[in-house]
């Protein structure tokens, strides 16, 4: 079963639930099947790792977890502020997303 999408690789959204409310963050990757998102500075867990080529030292690394798309707004490209997406038709044809807030294409 496909799902369509609210948030794309690249957007910079922001978190409006959970431990991060309120952080701004751009994309890295989207999880599809799990409806899941890892979003640049957000979410941060602390990873224990045993040592390899990347860490040789091992250790406990900061990093991004996944979190739910549900939890994840994109922000207005004019206000800065978090916004619901709409879908139209473009200039050429195609669905083209657009902030409900300002009216603004998002890209």
């Amino acid at each position: 079963m496909s799902v369509k999408l609210h948030i794309k690789k690249g957007d910079t959204v922001i978190v409006n639930a959970g431990e991060s409310k309120g952080q701004q963050g751009k994309v890295l990757e989207i999880l599809v099947e799990k409806q899941r998102a890892i979003v640049e500075g957000v979410n941060i867990i602390s990873k224990h790792t045993k040592p390899n080529a990347k860490h040789p030292q091992g250790g406990i690394v900061k990093q991004e977890a996944p979190i739910h798309i549900s939890n994840l707004q994109p922000v207005d490209p004019k206000s800065g502020k978090a916004t619901r997406i709409g879908r139209k038709a473009g200039a050429d044809g195609k669905l083209v997303r657009y902030s409900k807030k300002s009216g603004e294409e998002i890209k």
